[in-house]
């Protein structure tokens, strides 16, 4: 008998007209909005019984960015070049970089437990939902179009069914739909 895979979840933030940065990786469009205070947009509740973290290199290159490391749990870093991959050494103990494809990787995450999954990026996002393996998406949209970016979507899997669980609008006008694939 087959052990079921963890749940592969995306939380992840999206202009209007879908792209996650600008061409050149660029986020401050994104990070630099004016936030209600004390408001995380349902992210510590999404982050609750999530086990791991798997996220692509350009993701992963830009948080490493930021002031403080800002995941609690295990991040395993995707990539075709695993080598190429720097870790900081304060990270080392925290990430690990696989070139695994998303199946297996959720079957050697769901050996050690793991039951739910957080995935990030672009591409490794429609890389899961290429393989059908999403079943969970809470998608942000920020209320600005760029006109050109990284796209979210673009995974090449054909229809992807979904069906709507809600929709929370913010003050600042964000608006979060959760679907179930």
């Amino acid at each position: 008998m087959t052990e079921p895979l963890p749940s592969a979840e995306v939380f992840i933030a999206t202009s209007v007209d879908g792209f996650i940065a600008r061409p050149d990786g660029d986020i401050a469009w994104l990070v630099g909005r004016p936030t209600p205070e004390g408001e995380d947009f349902g992210y510590a509740a999404f982050m609750d019984g999530i086990g791991a973290l798997v996220m692509g290199r350009q993701s992963f290159d830009k948080v490493t960015q930021f002031a403080e490391w800002p995941y609690p749990v295990p991040v395993i870093v995707l990539s075709r070049s695993p080598g190429a991959v720097t870790v900081p050494e304060a990270l080392r103990n925290r990430v690990r970089v696989s070139a695994t494809a998303p199946a297996d990787l959720l079957r050697d995450l769901g050996r050690q437990g793991v039951r739910r999954v957080y995935v990030d990026g672009g591409q490794v996002v429609r890389a899961f939902l290429a393989e059908g393996l999403i079943r969970r998406m809470i998608v942000t949209l920020i209320p600005v179009l760029l006109g050109q970016g990284r796209p979210l979507w673009g995974h090449g899997a054909g229809d992807v069914e979904l069906a709507l669980v809600g929709a929370r609008q913010f003050a600042n006008g964000f608006v979060a739909v959760e679907y179930r694939a």
